[in-house]
Parts: structure tokens; C-alpha cells; sequence
């Protein structure tokens, strides 16, 4: 009999003593802030939350209790303990049950490094790679994978993750009646788990500490100290800050990186989402159900905060929608750069005078101004600041749709992504669809004095989003697109004096609303720091008529209140090449010693216009500017009579005009004014200041 035994293991021993295959367990990936503060953990290729850590970054209490409990002479056995399975089998056979195991700790390390089948088989090759494990590590190595591989139940393998899960400390920080607890539930993660069945997790931690106590590892006054702790589990609760952040950036890291630190500023993401929930929660009459923001940091191009809906587990309002890279019209918001381009030529200056008069461009385009009014004679300081559109196609006529296209793929949208006659002159206005990051990004671009930098999202490891630092713009011509969208009084006219744009600091902004007010952007920023907000909904049904300014804001106003308060940023400087001279209000030109309405103004200092010669102060000339001279109309038979109108505007040094239409005077005294459309032709005079103008132009039906 003996003889058959010894050549059946003799036959099968190499089998036998093979191991399973072994997991290669890369680690979870934690995600912190800027300074290091936790934000999300993603699960390791276990699917496990398993975040190793060095044996000298546990608490002692841990290698205490777990050699107690498990393995008594774990640090004189070589791996298998032949005294446990002698007296675990004599236990097993008097009970006629398995009613005491016999692993030791480096058996039980190597049954989670590769698992085995419960069988004979399994248990015998497991006490022969035990031995081979004592034989190619030392006993505190063995400790370390040990605590670091074994499993404690809910997602958490190794000590960190349960530490962190059950008491919110790290493994180092344990006291005595934690690391007792903890180790109680290695025996059996399910049976004990404390959020289900705390009563035997705590009846089995009493154990270990009496363990501890018999072998004479503690003290009965150290014993009974631990008895009376008290076991407060924290909130149960995983990390999940920054969602739309969090699934922008896992695709992005390299693998095996088992910690990151990003660029947010987890204080500001918070802040800033507790503010996005409160002011959605007050524009419900208005049919805004969500909000996206990114914040950057402009020097280091750092994203600071990244939010891309009200609520990411709003189903209703699809909140897991991330409106900072969903692609919108952006509307007026792209203006700032129609006329940075123009500055760059030196086709224009914030002083030069364009007419806002209704205008018919290529292919029948007639831009239309929010307000639906003209507005004469404009500099282009208050056309950009007012967000007038019929002035801006004019400028992006200048200087043609292929070079803006240029210049807004050289700010990083990649997205704009059709031919420059596919989108004509009404790219000007926002016609393409963008994300918010780029937008956010583009406008930092100008924050940085021209110069376009890619953002970052992380600094541990470095992770840079698509493109190359380059300069776009000079820095004189985006000094003076910052200095114009800084400037309150230019654009008062539009937005009045009080607007949600006005802060107590110096800051550029700009607004921009799609067509049919389905979106919604409010863009502003400092030398330091650039802010993008966008508000609508996911659904693209329409706001019910909210502007820039009165929709996406309020919000802008408010983080940028606390931004200034947490990032302070000092005042635009002037560069060299910036000349501030006065200009004739009424020419746009320099200021002539007759000119008796001038301001000031900035120039490109090689890009100085002419200097005034006063004719205008006796030449009060008058014009009209809409309807234009010969210009014909037609009815649109899908719009109510009751908008089928033209707009009269005249320009003149008065505030008053006195009109007459096809010979009858009209009772109205104001430069502009709305008719009803009559078939037929027409003509129309202006009479201001002594001179008069004459227009015919014709109606069809």
C-alpha cells in the first residue's frame, strides 16, 4: 500500500505542486488635487480599491494582532507550520467538520497572489510554493505583500484602502482597537463585514485583542483600553469629486501610475459646484436646467476647475452630459477675435468708426442686432463692447472668413472643422459649434498677451491636452482687445452701468448667446486667471429669452468675485507699443485743436490714424444710415404682418430728427424709429442741424 502511495506521488507531485496562475495586480489609481487632497479612486485591475503601501507605513498594531490571530510562529516556521495542521486535524476529526484551518500567513499570502482550488491538491500546492516564497523573501517582505494583498471586503483590498474605507486614516495611523478590527475581518470579509454584520466583526476584533493578550503581546491595562474604544466607522462613502473631470482624464494617464495629482483646486471645484446648484435651482421659470464652468490658471495653463453639468446624477436634465466638451454655438462670444485679427492688420482701431446699418451681405445675409435697432456711426471699441453684429460681419468682411478660421484653429478649435465657405461671414457671430474648453482656453490666449499655451490637467504625471505653445497675436493687439473688453462705460450702452460684468477689480468679459437662445457663454479674465461659463440645456430646447449677460453672467460674476479673493491678479499692464491719444468722437480720427468732442483712446503706436481737420464742426452733416439708398425689400410671407418693418436710422450731431415720408411729415422726433412695410417705392428725408438727407428704396410683395 505504502508502495502505491509513493509512486502515485511520485507521478503527480509536479502537478501537484504547480501553482494557479498568477495575478498581476496593477494598483487602483488615486486622484488628487493640487495640493494633494484626495478627489477619486479607480479601481484596480482586481476591481478592488488597492492602494500599497511599505511595511514601515503601517501600524505595528497590524503585524501584532495578525501574527496573534493567524500565525503565532510565523517569524520562526518556513512557511508551512506543521504544528497548527497536526492540531487543526486532530479539531477536524473529533468535530467530523472543518472547524480550524491551519494557514499560515505566507500560505494564505500565496493562496491571494494565485488562487487555488479548496481541494487537497490546491492546499498541498500551496504549502509547497509557501516554502519557496520563505525561501526567496524575507519575513518582512512577506508581511508587507501580505497586507498588502489580502482582501477586507467592500472593494477594498490591502490595509491602506481599508483603513481609509472604514476609518478614514491611513494604515500608519491605526490605534490598537482599529488594526485589531481590521484584522478580525481577514478571516472572513463576508461573514464579518462591518456595514452589514458589525455585532461579529466586533465580537470577532475581541478575540484578536484577547489573542494579543495571551501571547503576551499586550498588556491587561492596554488590553482592556482597547476593549473600551469605541468603533465608529466613517461615513460610507467613496470619493467622487469632479465627475466629468474624473472621465476626461482616466483615458489621458499612463498605466501603473498609482496616484495622480491633478491640477484642480479641489476648495474652488466645490465652491464652485455648490454655487452652479444653487443659481440653476433659481432659473427654473426660465428653462435652464444646467451650467458648465472651467476656470484655468493662465501662466501654467492649469485647469482649476472643471464642471460639466449642474447635477452629473440628474437623469431627467441628463446631467452625465459634460457640457464643457459638448460642442455649442457660441454666438457673440467669438467677436473679441474678429476684431483682434483686424487690429493685427491694421485694418482697424478701437477708434475707427463703422456704420451699424442695415446691411445686406454675400448670399443674402442680413445680420440683425439683439436689441433690433441700428445705431449709426460706432468706433469699434463700442461695436466689440456693445456685442453689435452687424459692425462685427463688417470687420470679418475686412479681413475675409478663410484668415478668421485660421486664427481660431491657431486658439485651439480643432473642432471648427469645415471650410471657410461652409460657414461665410457668420462665423463672426458664433455659427460654428465649439466646446467650452477651448472657448475658456482661447480667451486665456488673449489673458497671456497673444500667446497660446495647451492646458494641463495633471502634474503627476504631467499630462498636457492637444497643441504646441505658439504666439497667435501680439501682445500690443491683445492688449487692446483686453482693454476694450474691460472697459465698463464702452459697453453701458448695451448692458447699462450694472451689469453682472461689473466687479470691484479690473477684468475683461465678453458674453455670447446662440441663435433660438439655446446656449448661453460668459467669458472673463485677468492677467492671472481665465473663468468660461456656459448655461441651457442639454435637450437644446431654448432659454426663455436670456442673454449672456443676465443668464451665464450672474454665475461669472460671482466665482469671479472669489477667484480675486483666492487668486489675487493685479491690473492689465500696458506693453510698449501702446499709445493712448485723444480722438475725435465724431471722425474717430486724432483729435484736432477744433475737435470738440474727444475721449481717449489706445492705439497700435505704429497704427496712428489722422489727425482731425474740424470740418465737422461746420459741416454738420446728417445721414441716413437705414434704409439705404436704392435698397429693395420683400415681404417674407413667414413672419406676421406685425414684423414686416423697416428700421429708420439717421446720423446726425443732434438728438433730434425731424422725418418726412414720401413728402408727409411724420410725427416722429427720434434718429431712429420702426415703419410698417407698404408696397411700392419711397422716399424718405431727414432734416437735423440744418441739413437734410434723402433715401428711395422700394417694397415688393
Amino acid at each position: 500500500m505504502i508502495k502505491k502511495y509513493v509512486a502515485f506521488l511520485l507521478i503527480f507531485l509536479p502537478c501537484l505542486l504547480l501553482g494557479g496562475e498568477e495575478k498581476f495586480l496593477t494598483p487602483s489609481i488615486l486622484v488628487t488635487d493640487k495640493s494633494g487632497a484626495p478627489m477619486r479612486g479607480f479601481l484596480s485591475s482586481n476591481q478592488t480599491y488597492y492602494y500599497p503601501v511599505l511595511l514601515s507605513e503601517m501600524s505595528p498594531w497590524l503585524i501584532a494582532s495578525v501574527v496573534a490571530a493567524e500565525d503565532k510562529r510565523f517569524f520562526y516556521h518556513s512557511g508551512v507550520d506543521v504544528q497548527a495542521i497536526l492540531r487543526a486535524g486532530v479539531q477536524n476529526v473529533s468535530s467530523g467538520k472543518t472547524v480550524s484551518g491551519a494557514s499560515t500567513i505566507t500560505q494564505q499570502l500565496v493562496r491571494a497572489i494565485e488562487p487555488r482550488p479548496k481541494t487537497w491538491r490546491g492546499k498541498i500546492s500551496e504549502a509547497y510554493q509557501a516554502g519557496q516564497w520563505e525561501k526567496t523573501h524575507t519575513k518582512e517582505e512577506i508581511l508587507e505583500d501580505y497586507f498588502n494583498r489580502i482582501e477586507f471586503g467592500n472593494l477594498t483590498q490591502g490595509v491602506q484602502a481599508a483603513s481609509q474605507f472604514y476609518f478614514g486614516v491611513d494604515a500608519a495611523d491605526l490605534s490598537l482597537a482599529q488594526a485589531a478590527f481590521l484584522v478580525g475581518l481577514i478571516k472572513s470579509p463576508t461573514r464579518y463585514n462591518p456595514l452589514t454584520h458589525f455585532a461579529r466583526a466586533k465580537k470577532r476584533q475581541e478575540y484578536v485583542l484577547s489573542r494579543l493578550k495571551n501571547e503576551e503581546m499586550i498588556e491587561e491595562e492596554m488590553y482592556q483600553m482597547a476593549l473600551a474604544e469605541p468603533i465608529i466607522l466613517q461615513a460610507q462613502t467613496r470619493l467622487f469629486d469632479a465627475p466629468h473631470f474624473m472621465q476626461f482624464v482616466r483615458p489621458l494617464l499612463p498605466e501603473n501610475v498609482p496616484q495622480v495629482r491633478t491640477t484642480l483646486d479641489k476648495e474652488l471645484q466645490l465652491y464652485a459646484e455648490k454655487l452652479v446648484k444653487t443659481y440653476i435651482s433659481k432659473l427654473s421659470e426660465e428653462n435652464i436646467t444646467n451650467a458648465a464652468i472651467v476656470i484655468v490658471e493662465n501662466v501654467t495653463g492649469a485647469v482649476l476647475t472643471y464642471i460639466g453639468s449642474a447635477d452629473f446624477h440628474h437623469a431627467r436634465n441628463q446631467g452625465q452630459v459634460d457640457g464643457v466638451r459638448a460642442l455649442r454655438q457660441p454666438g457673440s462670444a467669438l467677436k473679441p477675435f474678429v476684431y483682434g485679427l483686424a487690429f493685427e492688420k491694421k485694418q482697424l482701431s478701437p477708434g475707427t468708426l463703422i456704420a451699424d446699418e442695415d446691411t445686406f451681405f454675400d448670399d443674402g445675409f442680413r445680420p440683425r442686432n439683439y436689441d433690433e435697432k441700428f445705431h449709426g456711426l460706432v468706433s469699434a471699441r463700442s461695436a466689440l463692447a456693445c456685442s453689435y453684429n452687424v459692425p462685427a460681419v463688417k470687420v470679418a468682411e475686412k479681413i475675409g472668413a478663410p484668415a478668421l478660421l485660421n486664427l481660431l484653429h491657431d486658439v485651439g478649435f480643432s473642432e471648427l472643422n469645415r471650410t471657410a465657405d461652409f460657414y461665410g461671414l457668420g462665423l463672426s457671430l458664433g455659427n460654428g459649434e465649439v466646446q467650452l474648453l477651448h472657448l475658456t482656453n482661447a480667451y486665456a490666449t488673449l489673458a497671456r498677451g497673444g500667446n497660446f499655451k495647451p492646458l494641463t490637467v495633471a502634474w503627476e504625471p504631467l499630462v498636457l491636452l492637444e497643441g504646441k505653445p505658439h504666439r497667435v497675436l501680439s501682445e500690443q493687439t491683445s492688449y487692446l482687445v483686453s482693454h476694450i473688453l474691460a472697459d465698463n462705460q464702452a459697453r453701458a450702452a448695451a448692458f447699462g452701468l450694472n451689469s453682472a460684468l461689473v466687479v470691484p477689480f479690473e477684468m475683461a468679459a465678453k458674453t455670447g448667446t446662440s441663435k433660438d437662445y439655446k446656449d448661453n457663454f460668459a467669458l472673463g479674465y485677468t492677467p492671472r486667471w481665465t473663468i468660461g461659463v456656459w448655461v441651457g440645456n442639454f435637450d437644446a430646447s431654448p432659454m426663455r429669452r436670456v442673454s449672456g449677460v443676465t443668464g451665464a453672467g450672474p454665475l461669472l460674476h460671482d466665482l469671479a468675485v472669489y477667484m480675486q479673493q483666492k487668486y489675487p491678479s493685479d491690473p492689465f499692464h500696458m506693453p510698449d507699443g501702446i499709445t493712448q491719444v485723444q480722438v475725435c468722437t465724431q471722425t474717430g480720427l486724432l483729435a484736432g485743436p477744433s475737435c470738440k468732442h474727444t475721449q481717449e483712446e489706445v492705439f497700435l503706436a505704429d497704427n496712428l490714424p489722422a489727425v482731425c481737420d474740424g470740418k465737422h464742426q461746420t459741416n454738420k452733416n446728417v445721414r441716413i444710415v437705414s434704409p439705404l439708398d436704392g435698397d429693395i425689400y420683400q415681404y417674407d410671407t413667414a413672419l406676421p404682418n406685425s414684423l414686416q418693418k423697416i428700421n429708420f436710422v439717421a446720423v446726425c450731431a443732434e438728438t433730434k430728427c425731424a422725418w418726412k415720408l414720401d413728402g408727409k411729415k411724420w410725427p416722429q422726433t427720434s434718429c431712429s424709429f420702426w415703419y410698417p412695410l407698404e408696397k411700392g417705392k419711397h422716399n424718405a428725408e431727414v432734416f437735423c442741424g440744418g441739413k437734410t438727407d434723402t433715401v428711395h428704396f422700394e417694397v415688393l410683395k
